[in-house]
């Protein structure tokens, strides 16, 4: 109940109130951290204030950083703030001084406007037809100002992440790695056995079948058993000619090979029960594995989309801009995207990672629903 009060708040209009409350607390600090920089030489106070300032700055970027993170709908967002250059969070205490109230104080500025023209303006001062204009003008503010609070929300929520985030530290990024090779190691392993599991119940299975079958044919003096034998044996040697071609098609599809990325990735599209809208521009080529592994996740993210979104439509755009092919898979269904709820987004962040790949979701509640998936590479 008190998870759900704190999401409502950040995704609703309070959102602004407590955005405001923010800035103003941001405002004070800021006007804290310079007067310990510009008295501490002069008064000789010492570094205690300065730090303490400092770690309550810290706590606000934290939680506005998180508030950041539920409302552009990432639930990975670490309680803690990394560690950044010095000067990001007083930059963030600055323009959150600034954006927070604005949003409040243009609401505040419109309901006084609403007050004065309905309570304050005295009628003999201006005529009918003023009257209406102006309460007709009010009512477009007031619609304008309801439809932009998600966009307020948004904007500040952007801002937030913009200033906050920064890159991973060496200690996170060696962590980051470590995990990235447990899980293509993991994928591997995984991979292997269920080769290994087709192998044995399909085409082995079939292929002792044959055997079989030749050797009751082998052992037999009648014409029509050894014929019925024979074509037992047909019959079977197809059924796992298939098992073979379809155990080869998992591992690197026929498609990729005859059309590449973006034929593979259209031919995916129109698989898809649900309207798939497909934007494609490749100039080139990728290198086979990391070609595998986008068409790979393309095809798994759109059945996830098919299976649990309830979109009615979907998108897949795919480009290849400074060294880096990016490919985002999205769809108008109620959102909700998380990676911990076993969706299939964590195998495809684990198809990516073997070939320092990244995946970002951006999923919140309601929708739309994002994937966008990077992957570093070069174009043949």
């Amino acid at each position: 109940m008190a998870r759900t009060a704190v999401n409502a708040a950040a995704a609703g209009p309070w959102a602004l109130v407590l955005n405001a409350v923010t800035g103003l607390a941001a405002l004070a600090l800021l006007v804290l951290l310079a007067g310990c920089v510009v008295l501490a030489p002069v008064a000789g106070i010492g570094p205690a204030p300065l730090d303490r300032v400092r770690a309550a700055a810290h706590r606000l970027a934290g939680h506005q950083r998180r508030w950041a993170g539920r409302v552009l709908g990432r639930d990975d967002v670490p309680r803690s703030v990394p560690a950044r250059p010095r000067w990001r969070e007083p930059l963030w205490l600055a323009v959150h001084a600034v954006t927070g109230p604005a949003p409040v104080v243009a609401v505040w500025a419109m309901l006084s406007a609403l007050d004065y023209v309905f309570f304050r303006l005295e009628p003999s001062r201006t005529s009918t037809l003023n009257t209406f204009a102006l309460s007709l003008s009010t009512v477009a503010i007031a619609v304008v100002v309801l439809l932009a609070v998600p966009l307020f929300r948004t904007g500040q929520a952007r801002l937030a992440s913009l200033l906050l985030d920064a890159g991973p530290t060496p200690d996170a990024r060696i962590r980051e790695l470590t995990a990235s090779r447990a899980a293509v190691v993991d994928a591997h392993a995984a991979e292997l056995r269920r080769i290994e599991r087709d192998l044995h119940d399909g085409a082995q299975a079939k292929l002792i079948a044959i055997r079989m079958h030749l050797g009751l044919a082998g052992g037999s003096r009648d014409p029509d058993a050894v014929r019925r034998a024979i074509d037992e044996v047909r019959e079977v040697a197809g059924q796992a000619l298939t098992d073979l071609r379809d155990l080869v098609r998992g591992i690197h599809p026929p498609v990729l090979t005859d059309r590449g990325l973006p034929g593979a990735i259209e031919a995916s599209a129109l698989l898809c029960p649900i309207p798939v809208d497909v934007d494609v521009e490749l100039p080139g080529r990728p290198q086979p594995p990391v070609e595998s592994a986008a068409y790979f996740a393309a095809a798994e993210a759109l059945a996830n989309v098919a299976k649990h979104s309830g979109a009615s439509r979907a998108w897949v755009r795919l480009r290849h801009t400074g060294g880096v092919l990016r490919l985002t898979v999205g769809d108008d269904g109620h959102g909700g995207v998380r990676r911990d709820l076993g969706t299939g987004v964590r195998g495809i962040e684990d198809r990516l990672s073997a070939f320092d790949g990244s995946l970002t979701v951006s999923s919140p509640p309601g929708g739309p629903t994002e994937l966008t998936m990077e992957v570093p590479c070069a174009l043949s």
